[in-house]
């Protein structure tokens, strides 16, 4: 197991210990007030861990506290993750960015997109181009979630049975080849909308491979990074309980519904959201991604294609704001754009934010986050077990308190 433990005063990298205790008392009232059932909060700079915070139950019910050994649901971080794998196959000429997937995933030959009606009925017309590599990697496919309810192609993947997860006679090859059958939101590469794209994109990695996703991870990922507590089921005591909000009140109510998938191996590997991880593994991630591909030694990819995948590929350099489809999300989109895995900060000032130009990040749907701020060689990561994320604005505090501990 890899702790995550504090190990440098944090003065002697820049940060106010007293400013870095505010996360805490944030974090606490969240608690306190019921709100949350339980956090932990790292913050490095220069590779040294300055802060580990953390507070409340990882299971209310069963009066388990959080330690910094608790395991999470990762859900979409592990989007990143999915998408480094696929950055080790394109290192190694496996494939182009501009590649059409098609070429491993035929299902995908002659997709076609909605352009009206309702979901019972819809009207759809082919594809312009072809659903490229990038458009996997940047949300731009086309594809969608069935959760979001924005959209008639939401409701038609909720009615095949694609809302939070997936039919149970399906494992990831049928449920890709479900998600071809059903009509794109729009043309490939026309807007940015969040999807399911990164779960095509971990099949696309075991047909290049010729390796399941949790087998190429484990060993060109995991096994490397020394990540050996995450993996897409747990059956660890130390796994956290799930809650949701009950609505009108607010009061935290166990989802023993969802959280459950976690405790034993998935039929469907999901490239997308399937991960549980630890602070501790998931911070050694984070750090080979600061520092650009190598960690201790090890290199997982080349620091050229770290920068690239930190870069904004929007067209025009344009922001979320202006080209992606409107999603209610606690966090603005306004100034961030969005690489090859990640979100990218392009102007803290459009977003109003205390964050720094050329951050990168991603959150998962149970509230956790993380960033990577190259310019101040700081990293960030926030965990807790509250389903949707949506329901308090607890990253953007997080990067608020965490940036204004920073003083040199």
């Amino acid at each position: 197991m890899v702790s995550i433990k504090i190990t440098s005063d944090p003065a002697e990298v820049g940060f106010a210990a007293d400013r870095l205790a505010r996360i805490d008392r944030r974090f606490d009232r969240y608690v306190d007030e019921g709100k949350l059932p339980g956090y932990l909060a790292v913050v490095t700079r220069r590779g040294e861990v300055v802060h580990v915070g953390h507070g409340g139950q990882r299971d209310v019910e069963a009066g388990a506290p959080v330690t910094p050994d608790t395991r999470w649901r990762i859900y979409s971080m592990t989007k990143p993750v999915t998408s480094v794998a696929a950055m080790i196959l394109f290192e190694r000429g496996e494939f182009e960015l501009t590649d059409p997937i098609s070429r491993w995933l035929p299902e995908f030959a002659a997709p076609r997109v909605y352009v009206k009606g309702a979901a019972t009925a819809p009207g759809t017309v082919p594809a312009v181009e072809p659903i490229r590599v990038w458009h996997l990697l940047t949300h731009t496919a086309g594809l969608t979630y069935g959760f979001h309810h924005a959209h008639a192609v939401d409701e038609i993947y909720r009615r095949n049975g694609y809302e939070w997860g997936w039919p149970s006679d399906v494992d990831l090859a049928g449920t890709v080849e479900a998600y071809a059958s059903m009509p794109l939101v729009h043309q490939p590469g026309a807007e940015w909308n969040y999807s399911v794209a990164t779960d095509v994109l971990g099949r696309l990695v075991e047909v290049v491979s010729g390796q399941s996703l949790d087998a190429f991870l484990a060993e060109h990922v995991f096994g490397p990074l020394g990540m050996a507590d995450t993996g897409f089921w747990t059956d660890s005591p130390e796994l956290a309980a799930l809650y949701s909000p009950e609505p009108g009140t607010g009061r935290l109510l166990r989802n023993d519904l969802m959280g459950a998938a976690a405790t034993k191996p998935p039929k469907v590997l999901s490239g997308g959201g399937g991960l549980v991880s630890t602070a501790g593994d998931y911070h050694r991630f984070t750090q080979m991604l600061l520092r650009r591909g190598e960690l201790d030694g090890v290199r997982l990819l080349a620091p050229r294609t770290v920068d690239l995948m930190a870069s904004n590929h929007l067209p025009g350099n344009a922001d979320l704001e202006a080209f992606g489809r409107p999603l209610f999300s606690e966090t603005s989109y306004a100034g961030v754009g969005f690489g090859l895995g990640f979100s990218v900060e392009l102007n803290p000032v459009a977003g109003k934010s205390l964050g720094a130009a050329g951050e990168f990040a991603w959150g998962g749907a149970a509230s956790t986050a993380f960033w990577v701020d190259p310019a101040n060689e700081l990293t960030a990561m926030f965990f807790t077990q509250l389903l949707p994320s949506s329901t308090y604005p607890l990253r953007p505090q997080f990067r608020t308190l965490t940036y204004q501990a920073l003083v040199s």
